[in-house]
């Protein structure tokens, strides 16, 4: 086996830029911080979560002789990024990907995680550890310090009785706690009932927005009355938790509604949201990268909430993938429907990838615009 460098990783196929990287140095310090329980634990003892391009995984594996690791990436790009960069480091085989549930840490002795960046999906994470894991498993968690507080040791030392924070290296700590506390509360999905809309949210920690509505998506919503009235097929691009594939489901009942997203939290949680709202026969909730599944020109309507954000870093790269396949898929005609902050140039972009594009709306934050495809 030849031997492991960190520069042979990529993040292909998410976004790649001179500023992005695959790996940083809280990658590194959190494998250094495990090494000694690396090296003693059995195959099929080690789980990762949260890595996002394979650091973590193949680090463990490259570097420490960890086998049979069990990982959950929330982005689908992930994990094609952690299977690609095992293929280009000859480390295939060395891990299995899995579901965020019990399975994933079933008598684990050794957690590495990158810190989540929402304390719900910390308390999740932590949770489920606790009360799953073997009784001696040591949960390595960290991350940049900018991105850190206080609240995630209270969130941990909820579920952990040991809890010992490294030194600090590179803008970069690691959370290291033990000792599972006995019946530590798991609560893997929440749910919460909006009265100003009558619809069910439910999420998983890493979704965006939790259970509330984000702002954008509350805006978007205003301008259902005037998007096209008899759409075969409509589309919530990006869903999260689904809110807007909900919304034009009641709204649009003889259409064919698509809810698509990378994120596994937010394929879980918008699942969820469905079937609080009977919208489970209506509403088909795929886990995608962008549009990839779909056919070309097969929607007459497709709704968007980009985000603008690569991982910590604004990125205006973010949407384009988005917008290339929602265009792909558009049937001529189709009505494309995106809501964004009004600093960003996405009406341009649009117009480009997608055709004529109006704005119909915007407030002091938010721009709403409507493509129609060529």
């Amino acid at each position: 086996m030849p031997e492991f460098s960190f520069d042979d990783l990529r993040r292909f196929p998410d976004v790649e830029a001179p500023n992005l990287f695959a790996v940083d140095a809280s990658d590194r310090l959190i494998l250094d911080e495990a090494a000694d329980a690396l090296s003693s634990a059995a195959p099929g003892e080690v789980v990762v979560i949260g890595d996002r391009y394979g650091a973590l995984t193949l680090g463990a594996a490259g570097l420490h002789g960890a086998t049979r690791i069990r990982v959950q990436q929330d982005a689908l790009t992930g994990e094609r990024a952690l299977a690609r960069n095992a293929d280009r480091t000859q480390l295939a085989g060395t891990f299995e990907s899995m579901a965020f549930d019990a399975s994933l840490v079933e008598g684990a002795t050794v957690v590495l995680m990158q810190l989540p960046r929402t304390l719900a999906a910390l308390d999740q994470a932590a949770a489920l550890i606790a009360r799953h894991a073997h009784p001696s498993v040591v949960v390595f968690a960290g991350g940049r310090i900018k991105h850190l507080s206080i609240s995630m040791n209270e969130v941990l030392a909820k579920h952990f009785s040991e809890l010992r924070v490294s030194l600090a290296r590179q803008k970069s700590r690691v959370l290291v706690a033990s000792r599972p506390i006995e019946g530590a509360h798991e609560d893997t999905m929440r749910s919460e009932f909006h009265d100003d809309l009558q619809l069910w949210v439910a999420a998983q920690g890493t979704a965006f927005a939790g259970t509330k509505l984000d702002i954008g998506t509350r805006f978007l919503l205003s301008f259902i009355p005037q998007m096209q009235v008899h759409p075969d097929v409509a589309i919530d691009l990006g869903c999260g938790t689904g809110v807007l594939a909900a919304e034009i489901a009641r709204a649009r009942p003889e259409a064919r509604v698509i809810a698509s997203d990378q994120s596994s939290s937010a394929v879980a949680s918008a699942r969820e949201t469905m079937r609080l709202n009977g919208l489970e026969g209506r509403v088909d909730v795929v886990r995608d990268d962008a549009l990839r599944s779909q056919p070309d020109a097969s929607a007459g309507l497709i709704l968007c909430n980009p985000p603008f954000h690569v991982g910590a870093a604004v990125h205006a790269d973010a949407a384009l993938g988005l917008f290339r396949d929602a265009s792909r898929v558009l049937r001529s005609g189709g009505e494309l429907w995106t809501v964004f902050n009004s600093s960003l140039s996405h009406a341009t972009t649009l117009r480009k990838i997608v055709g004529p594009t109006d704005v119909v709306g915007q407030n002091t934050k938010f721009t709403v615009t409507r493509s129609t495809k060529r």
